[in-house]
């Protein structure tokens, strides 16, 4: 399925490890508009500036863990649709991430760019199917 460019297909990825920046954005390039950020604090700052609706974020990052920056992206903008992406199975987090609605679906590390491709579509969907 192609898509087309558009505020939909803006996907902010962050990750505090820059090789995971790079190989998401030369994976995804040719499919979304893509921007990173390398901190919860820089991906805040991109989401003041951009209008983007797909948000996905490593869990374990210093200062804030993408759990933390994902529960204050839906608490200013509800609509927003979010993924966490984690090299750790943690249960509890991701039980209270799914039962408080805060996360779209997560994904364990390392990512298959058709699994990930397919998540985000779907993602894209279910913001139109809210829009």
């Amino acid at each position: 399925m192609q898509t087309t460019m558009s505020t939909n297909n803006k996907i902010l990825y962050v990750d505090d490890e820059h090789i995971n920046l790079e190989l998401f954005k030369i994976n995804f390039r040719n499919d979304f508009e893509v921007f990173i950020a390398d901190s919860a604090m820089r991906g805040l700052e991109i989401l003041n500036e951009q209008p983007i609706n797909i948000i996905i974020s490593d869990l374990k990052m210093p200062n804030m863990n993408g759990l933390e920056f994902i529960e204050k992206i839906k608490s200013e903008t509800p609509e927003k649709i979010c993924i966490l992406l984690t090299a750790f199975m943690e249960s509890d987090v991701m039980l209270k991430a799914i039962n408080n609605e805060l996360i779209f679906r997560y994904i364990m590390k390392p990512w298959r760019k058709n699994e990930l491709k397919e998540v985000i579509d779907l993602a894209i969907k279910k913001h139109e199917e809210l829009s």
